[in-house]
C-alpha cells in the first residue's frame, strides 16, 4: 500500500521496503493559517522535495491547498504512520481511505510507555523513565548495571571547551532555489512569515543529516552536555545541531545513540558526554513525546496554565533591534537570523522572560513552534509549559524554571557591556531579569508555596527590603521592550 509521509517522517525507517510507493503532500494552508519563520518554511518544503527527488517514480508528490484536497486528488487508500500532533492525528483518523499505523521515529513504543506510566501511579518522572529506557534497550549498560556505576554522570564544570568547528553548512541546490522562489511568490500573495530569509543552515536530506551526525560524533560529542553555558559569539558550543534532523525523521534516534556509545567504548568520547546525549535522546525527547499523548487533552497548556497577557509585538516578530538587554537582544537576533538557539538560551532567556512577565503559555507554545526550525507541538508543550512556563508543576518537573540576571551573568558572557546591572534590583540600571524574577516570585508565592525546590527562593523573598519598589518598577515596565 502507498505510504503517506508527513514532513516529519522523511527517513527510511518510516517505510517498510525498498519498493514501497509513497505519497507526499505539500499543504499551502499550513503556512497560510499562521506566520512561520521563513527559514522553517524553507527547510520543511526543501526536505519534502528532496525526499521526492530521492524516491523518483516511487513518490507521488502533490502541491495542494490542503491535505484533504491532496487525498481527494489521489483518491485511493493510503496508510500513514501515527502523526506527531493531535490535530493531524484527529484528521487522519477521520479519513475513510487512510489507515493509521503505530508511531515511528521514537525509541519506546506508546504501549510500553503507557504500561510503565500506569505502574507509576501518577509519579511518572523523567529520571525513572530514563532508567527504564536504558535498561529496556541496553544503552550504556554493563551487565545489569549502568556504565560507570551511575545513571547520570555529571559533566565537568572546568574550563570551557575550545572553540569547535561549526557544523557543516548544507550546499543549496536547484530545489532550494525553487523553494525560495515559491516562498517569495507566497509572500507577494499575502502569506506572512517572521524572521529573516537566509542560506539554509540545517539538513534537508538524509545524506546531509548523516554528514552532520558524523561531524557531531567526531568534533562535538566529546564536549557535549555543558548545559547552562551561553556565549554571544558561539551559538553552537558543544550542542549537536541534530534536533531538526530527528524531528524531520531524517535520523533515527536509537541508532544515533548506539553510535555515540561506540565512541565511548572506543575511548573517543567521555562517558559523561555520551550519557548526557543518551539522556537527551532516549530520555528527555521520548519522554516529552509520550507525555504529550499519555496525558492527551489534559496537557495542552490549557485552562490550568496561568498567564496574564499575550506576547507583545516586538517579541512575537523577533524585533531584536528594539531591545537593550544584551541577553534578550542576542537571543531574539539568533532566532530572527537562524530560527534556532540552543536550549539554555530558550529556557534561561526567552522562556524565563516570558514566565516573569506572565505571558500566556498557549501563546508561547505557538510562538516557539512557529519561530524555531525544530519546533514541534509535542516538544514545545513539555519544554515551554512544563519547564520554562512550568504551568503544570509535577507533570514534567518539580522546580519552577525562573532565574534572575545573576544566573544569566554566571552562565554567559551576555552581561558584559550591557546597560543593565544583573546585581541591581531597582533603578534605571536594574536588570529586568533580576527585578522581574523577584516580582514574579512575589506574584506567584501562594502557588509555589509547598514546593520544596522553591523553598529557599521564597525564604529569600521574605527578607528583601525593597520588594514593594521592585514590584512597582516591574509593573511600570510592563511588556515594553527592555
Amino acid at each position: 500500500m502507498r505510504r503517506w509521509l508527513f514532513a516529519d517522517q522523511l527517513g527510511p525507517h518510516f517505510l517498510d521496503g525498498a519498493h514501497q510507493p509513497v505519497l507526499l503532500i505539500e499543504s499551502k494552508a499550513v503556512f497560510r493559517r499562521r506566520a512561520f519563520h521563513r527559514q522553517k518554511a524553507h527547510l520543511i518544503l526543501s526536505a519534502i522535495r528532496h525526499r521526492a527527488a530521492e524516491l523518483g517514480e516511487r513518490a507521488l508528490h502533490l502541491k495542494t491547498e490542503t491535505y484533504r484536497e491532496g487525498l481527494r486528488q489521489y483518491g485511493e487508500v493510503v496508510e500513514v504512520c501515527h502523526p506527531t500532533s493531535r490535530r493531524a492525528r484527529d484528521f487522519v483518523r477521520a479519513q475513510e481511505k487512510v489507515t493509521v499505523l503505530p508511531a515511528r521515529g521514537f525509541v519506546t513504543s506508546q504501549e510500553d510507555f503507557a504500561a510503565w506510566a500506569d505502574g507509576r501511579r501518577g509519579a511518572a518522572r523523567l529520571d525513572d523513565f530514563y532508567r527504564h529506557a536504558r535498561q529496556a534497550h541496553g544503552v550504556l549498560m554493563d551487565g545489569g548495571e549502568p556504565a560507570g556505576g551511575r545513571w547520570q554522570v555529571r559533566v565537568s564544570d572546568g574550563q570551557r571547551p575550545p572553540r569547535l568547528p561549526p557544523p557543516p553548512t548544507p550546499v543549496e541546490d536547484d530545489i532550494d532555489a525553487e523553494v525560495r522562489d515559491d516562498l517569495d511568490r507566497w509572500t507577494a500573495e499575502g502569506i506572512e512569515f517572521i524572521g529573516r530569509d537566509g542560506p539554509r543552515q540545517f539538513p534537508a536530506s538524509r545524506a546531509e543529516a548523516l554528514d552532520r551526525q558524523q561531524h557531531f560524533l567526531v568534533h562535538r560529542l566529546p564536549h557535549f552536555g555543558r548545559a547552562d553555558e551561553m556565549l554571544a559569539g558561539d551559538p553552537w558550543l558543544g550542542h549537536s545541531g541534530l534536533s531538526t534532523s530527528f524531528n524531520l525523521g531524517l535520523l533515527e534516534p536509537l541508532p544515533a545513540v548506539r553510535q555515540a556509545e561506540e565512541e565511548f567504548r572506543a575511548g573517543h568520547a567521555p562517558l559523561a558526554s555520551v550519557e548526557r546525549f543518551a539522556r537527551q535522546v532516549i530520555g528527555w525527547r521520548d519522554y516529552l513525546w509520550h507525555l504529550y499523548w499519555y496525558l492527551d487533552a489534559g496537557y495542552p497548556a490549557g485552562s490550568r496554565a496561568p498567564g496574564r497577557g499575550s506576547i507583545p509585538e516586538w517579541f512575537a516578530t523577533l524585533d531584536a533591534d528594539s531591545v537593550h538587554a544584551r541577553c534578550l537582544e542576542s537571543a531574539l537576533a539568533a532566532v530572527r537570523d537562524r530560527g534556532w538557539a540552543h536550549h539554555a538560551v530558550r529556557q534561561a532567556v526567552l522562556g524565563n522572560y516570558a514566565v516573569q512577565r506572565g505571558w500566556r503559555p498557549t501563546d508561547m507554545v505557538d510562538w516557539f513552534q512557529r519561530a524555531f526550525v525544530d519546533g514541534q507541538e509535542w516538544a514545545m508543550i513539555g519544554n515551554v509549559v512544563g519547564m520554562a512556563r512550568h504551568a503544570e508543576l509535577g507533570s514534567v518537573t518539580t522546580e519552577a524554571f525562573a532565574v534572575s540576571g545573576t544566573h544569566v551573568n554566571r552562565t554567559s558572557d551576555f552581561c558584559g557591556g550591557c546597560r543593565y546591572d544583573p546585581k541591581r534590583r531597582v533603578g534605571p540600571n536594574a536588570c529586568p531579569f533580576t527585578g522581574g524574577y523577584w516580582a514574579y516570585l512575589h506574584r506567584t508565592r501562594e502557588r509555589l508555596h509547598g514546593n520544596v525546590r522553591m523553598t529557599r527562593a521564597l525564604k529569600q523573598l521574605a527578607h528583601i527590603p525593597d520588594l514593594r519598589e521592585i514590584v512597582t518598577q516591574e509593573q511600570a515596565r510592563g511588556d515594553t521592550a527592555p
